[in-house]
């Protein structure tokens, strides 16, 4: 069982064992599978979401390179490709990101993208061009995102 009911931890016994129920999901997050304890269960302070490092660099990256070729300090997708020594359709999949809903970059940037999400995921297809689709095909609901600059790697990021 992958999830188990909501509710209040419970203590039974079941012959010569105790049985320890405790309510919690599992979340795919990079690969992994993460423990979610209901926030009432968490303790004191709750701990923050960590947010997925390769998908946060990769919105990151999207949006440098989306900025260098928007103020033509490069020319084209292959000279980003070039400089980066990757493939120009990486590099495509990658500025796709900058399409993005920014309720779906907000969950990202905080660790709060839907169970599974992941950049093979998001890079798969082309990124729909109506964000309630976008919403619909990564399951994502929408939140209202907050423009607080976000740091990564000590570096200050707003994403409007």
């Amino acid at each position: 069982m992958i999830n188990t009911p909501p509710g209040k931890p419970t203590i039974r016994r079941d012959g010569d064992c105790i049985v320890v129920h405790i309510p919690m999901t599992f979340k795919r997050r990079g690969g992994r599978k993460e423990i979610i304890v209901p926030q009432e269960y968490a303790g004191k302070s709750p701990t923050k979401a960590q947010a997925q490092n390769a998908l946060v660099m990769a919105v990151v990256r999207g949006h440098i390179w989306r900025d260098l070729l928007e103020s033509s300090k490069v020319k084209t997708i292959a000279d980003i490709a070039r400089a980066n020594k990757v493939d120009g359709s990486y590099v495509s999949r990658i500025l796709d990101l900058t399409l993005l809903a920014p309720d779906i970059i907000e969950a990202i940037m905080n660790g709060m993208e839907p169970s599974g999400l992941s950049l093979a995921k998001l890079t798969r297809h082309r990124v729909p061009v109506l964000w309630e689709d976008q919403r619909a095909l990564f399951k994502c609901s929408e939140n209202q995102p907050s423009t607080a600059p976000k740091e990564i790697n000590g570096k200050r990021f707003s994403f409007v």
